[in-house]
């Protein structure tokens, strides 16, 4: 007996975003499964625009979005989609006079959560990003690195089946980023991540995949050894490492490509 194809939790079609008169994402398609997912590229290629599509916080101005199986373009499933996911943006806002323990809490409060789960949902958010120590702590005493933990605690307490994170590491210390690729990966195994940075040794050390963009369109999509077989041995070439060479390489080939098709337009 034949079964239909399972629905990718992310399905996006000609999707277009633009910032007045720039335009961010440019006729984008992309679908992603189960596992986590690198997304890399420049300042301004698009990265932090296609993540606010998917978090239902931006509106396209064109093309379809289809996430968790729903059409977010209508307002009753965005609103299930909205409950399902996780989101740490690059800007995390939060209440200064909050503990931490009242803020994850919150934040589960608006996504709807049993009230009965929400205790035990935050005590195991705040562990996992190493802060049960600190969770009856106001939120201003904390330092940089500690919010962005609380961050990412906010964004995982619902264990949702699609987690976004835009430069989740920032104001991280070496260690902390170890301990947080561990955690994505663990996160990965059952639910669909994607991690937005500028931090290429993230994505190598808990990526599975690789979406490199650039002008709004993809440049290359692949595993992190993929990408590094692009930059070759390293030899009389850029410096840095084989995956770093790889990213340089892929940007420099879809520039090259894209030149033409640019001036048939123009």
């Amino acid at each position: 007996m034949s079964t239909a194809p399972r629905t990718q939790p992310v399905n996006v079609r000609g999707l277009t975003v633009r910032h007045r008169r720039t335009v961010a994402l440019d006729g984008l398609d992309l679908t992603l499964g189960r596992g986590v997912h690198g997304l890399l590229g420049p300042n301004g290629a698009g990265k932090t625009s296609l993540v606010r599509v998917l978090a239902t916080v931006t509106e396209p101005a064109a093309g379809r979005v289809e996430l968790l199986g729903l059409d977010v373009g209508r307002h009753a499933p965005r609103t299930e989609v909205r409950r399902r996911l996780g989101y740490l943006p690059q800007d995390f806002g939060y209440y200064p006079g909050f503990t931490v323990r009242e803020f994850v809490a919150y934040v589960a409060w608006l996504k709807e959560m049993p009230t009965d789960d929400v205790p035990g949902a935050v005590r195991r958010a705040v562990e996992r990003v190493g802060l049960g120590d600190r969770a009856d702590e106001r939120m201003r005493t904390l330092s940089g690195g500690m919010v962005r933990r609380v961050g990412i605690a906010q964004a995982i307490v619902n264990e949702p089946e699609l987690l976004l994170l835009d430069e989740p590491t920032a104001g991280l210390d070496p260690e902390q980023r170890v301990e947080f690729r561990s955690l994505l990966r663990e996160l990965g195994e059952v639910s669909t991540v994607v991690v937005s940075t500028h931090l290429v040794e993230d994505v190598v050390a808990a990526c599975a995949e690789v979406v490199l963009l650039e002008a709004g369109r993809i440049a290359f999509r692949g595993t992190t050894a993929e990408l590094a077989a692009l930059g070759g041995d390293g030899a009389g070439g850029p410096s840095g490492s084989p995956v770093e060479r790889g990213y340089t390489a892929a940007l420099r080939a879809h520039r090259a490509a894209a030149a033409p098709a640019e001036g048939v337009r123009r």
